[in-house]
């Protein structure tokens, strides 16, 4: 099974990662949210993930597109911070994808293989919550739910596996944007039957990305910087 998320709209980093995916023979998906923002290509993520047996859970990314669908000035304070990644997902996307990138749930409890599984986005009680690999023993046991054997979270870009108890957290990292200086695109790799996780990167051409991001937000350095940087 593959736990990914933070993919960002950036398809070329979500095409390596199913591609090392599918080589593994990996069957399912876990995706800790935010399919869309920051780059340009959110159509092209919907469609790739579409055939892949998937369980999806909604990131704050996903609720901001779902503010801006009927509020224009938030759609432009979010885009002059961010980048116009919301409104390519506007333009793209139909109405019956809006409809279901913005309802995905959040968290959602899972029993898959015997392993009884909460996947979340930022933490399990608040999406737009920050769990670093440096972060407090005391955040740390509020994740760890001790009826779960695996706790999967996203938000942070930063991947990380930490056991608490019998609880294992697991963070994959971000497929679409890096932010721990190890450039490619991070995801994990966890075996229902072992519980063992197994943290993976995929390398992939940034160029075509790195230029996009140039060309459309010349003001806005750090989207194609943080693909980069190391």
């Amino acid at each position: 099974m593959a736990l990914l998320g933070d993919i960002h709209g950036n398809a070329l980093a979500l095409s390596a990662v199913l591609s090392a995916a599918k080589a593994v023979e990996v069957e399912r998906l876990l995706i800790t949210g935010d399919l869309v923002g920051y780059y340009f290509e959110p159509l092209n993520v919907l469609e790739q993930l579409g055939h892949w047996q998937k369980h999806v859970v909604r990131g704050n990314h996903e609720e901001m597109l779902s503010a801006a669908r009927n509020d224009p000035g938030f759609l432009a304070s979010v885009s002059a911070r961010y980048g116009s990644g919301l409104c390519v997902a506007l333009e793209q996307l139909n109405e019956q994808q809006l409809n279901e990138v913005c309802g995905l749930p959040h968290p959602l409890e899972l029993t898959i293989g015997g392993s009884h599984i909460l996947l979340c986005h930022g933490a399990p009680w608040d999406i737009n919550q920050y769990v670093y690999p440096d972060a407090s023993e005391e955040l740390f046991g509020r994740c760890a739910k001790s009826n779960f054997d695996l706790v999967v979270m996203g938000h942070t870009h930063y991947p990380m596996i930490r056991r608490m108890g019998n609880t294992l957290l697991v963070n994959p990292g971000s497929v679409g944007q890096p932010r721990n200086r190890k450039p490619g695109a991070s995801w994990a790799l966890f075996d229902t039957k072992s519980g063992a996780v197994d943290l993976r990167t995929e390398q992939y051409d940034v160029a075509y990305l790195v230029n996009e991001c140039r060309r459309r937000h010349s003001e806005l350095p750090y989207l194609s910087e943080v693909l980069l940087r190391v």
